[in-house]
């Protein structure tokens, strides 16, 4: 790893100073200090590209800022198989592709095409599972986006949900495991209905062609699939059914981001840059909404500016990182492994899942 041949050079200067042999290495014709060659190793850098893969909704809110200030808003949601390799003398650059669904996404770090992948929480546990710990989360991206939505004036609370259908998507990601878990809390389980769909989009089309059908949609579809239909609106956030049935068992962690951790052993300071560059990319959300409003439009996330003017705020992106986001996944994490096991792919990950700088 970069880190310890650093470390070895570090420990080398100081063994030749401890013998008195600094002058010899300035004999030898360099003008420079060891200081300054152990501060130029310290900053130097590999020459990396970070393939990044997000999910076009909340997750890809909280990067479009990122993309915008590095490799640029990917056209028809980019591809990472064709990425090119790093350049000498290029530093750390970034590669992105965005894809509907999670099962289009974690494949491409199974295969070790992406890098980093920002995935459903639920989903980085699975990874970690199935690729025998060769993920570690890094940060949590987004926190609890999702609401029913219906013209039924009669749903004003989770339970009014009994005997209802429910239009939902994200089978086999955060969405149904959590949805599982709240029924059956809220003992309605056997009188609901989950018909699943394979995008949010389905769900808002079901939505706009009969006002009086149940959805659960997330932000920033909520948001728009309101401004389209005034009949409708979002009386239940599941954030609220959260907290009410989970008590102080984790937050409700809907987005969490991976990396491969052959990577994060190979290219430490690359790990560190995204960091830095993913927090700095969630505070511009909230900084400059209009701004990041215009560039979720050409990411393809949402349709028209107003519309995610209004949204961005209700998408709870966050960049949550070291312990606080152990201890709020960890919890979360646990509830979904007591409802159902498979959720987190059969076990609970270990400690060396989070990753810790």
């Amino acid at each position: 790893m970069a880190i310890n041949r650093n470390m070895t050079r570090r420990e080398a200067l100081a063994a030749l100073a401890g013998l008195g042999l600094t002058g010899f290495l300035g004999a030898c014709g360099s003008s420079t200090t060891s200081s300054d060659q152990s501060q130029q190793q310290e900053e130097k850098t590999d020459d990396v590209v970070v393939r990044v893969a997000s999910l076009k909704g909340p997750t890809t809110i909280g990067l479009v800022n990122m993309m915008n200030d590095t490799s640029g808003i990917p056209e028809d949601g980019g591809d990472l198989s064709s990425a090119a390799e790093a350049e000498a003398g290029s530093g750390i650059t970034y590669a992105y592709q965005m894809s509907s669904a999670p099962d289009e996404v974690l494949p491409l770090v199974i295969q070790g095409t992406a890098d980093i992948a920002l995935v459903p929480s639920n989903a980085c546990a699975v990874l970690y599972n199935k690729m025998n710990a060769g993920v570690k989360v890094i940060d949590l991206n987004t926190l609890g986006v999702l609401s029913v939505v219906t013209g039924d004036s009669s749903i004003q609370q989770f339970e009014d949900l009994a005997g209802h259908t429910i239009n939902i998507s994200g089978q086999g990601s955060s969405p149904e495991y959590v949805m599982n878990f709240l029924l059956e809390q809220a003992g309605i389980a056997d009188s609901v209905t989950l018909e699943w769909k394979s995008e949010h989009t389905e769900v808002a089309s079901v939505l706009a062609a009969d006002p009086t059908a149940v959805g659960v949609l997330p932000q920033p579809f909520t948001t728009a699939t309101l401004a389209q239909n005034s009949s409708l609106s979002a009386p239940i956030s599941l954030t609220d059914v959260w907290d009410k049935y989970a008590g102080d068992s984790g937050r409700f962690v809907m987005g969490a981001t991976v990396v491969r951790s052959e990577f994060a052993e190979q290219h430490p300071q690359a790990v560190a840059d995204f960091l830095t560059r993913h927090a700095e990319s969630v505070q511009k959300c909230a900084d400059d909404v209009a701004g990041t409003a215009a560039l979720v439009v050409q990411a393809g996330i949402v349709a028209k500016e107003p519309i995610a003017e209004k949204a961005i705020p209700q998408c709870n992106v966050v960049c949550i990182t070291g312990d606080e986001m152990e201890d709020a996944l960890k919890g979360y994490l646990q509830v979904l492994y007591d409802a159902d096991a498979s959720s987190v792919g059969g076990t609970l990950p270990e400690d060396d899942f989070y990753y810790k700088a």
